[in-house]
């Protein structure tokens, strides 16, 4: 696997925490690195540039995907899809050095791999949408 996808997993577990735990982005971070202390620290660091996005940024990404998750509120979703797709949405729209079609094919795979067995047709769908409709910030 690669040190991005691993990155892109691990960001997912942490912000899953987050959304679960309701504590503190930096305090569910230090508890993941604390389990896993083998990650190397070119993941830990693309994975922290993602939460610190995704946190940063949360409600504006929650009203895109809101937008284009049609028939869903963001809070209705199952847990590790709204994260799915926050992770994406912030590449997506705020990740310059990222093709678009990395990061879909990407949150696709996680979904896959994660969720349901409709996550990844969800997924796909929803960061199609903004794919075409929505402009890098």
């Amino acid at each position: 696997m690669r040190n991005r996808t691993k990155a892109r997993e691990c960001a997912l577990k942490i912000l899953y925490a987050i959304d679960i735990r309701k504590d503190s982005p930096g305090d569910c971070a230090c508890i993941f690195w604390e389990n896993h202390p083998t990650i190397a620290d070119e993941i830990k660091e693309f994975s922290d540039f993602l939460i610190k996005g995704v946190v940063e940024n949360k409600n504006f990404i929650d009203s895109i995907i809101s937008k284009h998750a049609t028939n869903w509120q963001i809070q209705r979703m199952p847990i590790i899809d709204r994260n799915i797709l926050r992770l994406a949405t912030f590449e997506l729209l705020f990740a310059e050095d990222i093709p678009p079609k990395v990061s879909i094919n990407e949150a696709i795979e996680m979904a896959k791999r994660y969720g349901d067995k409709d996550s990844g047709k969800f997924v796909n769908g929803v960061l199609d949408k903004i794919n075409k409709t929505e402009e890098k910030k």
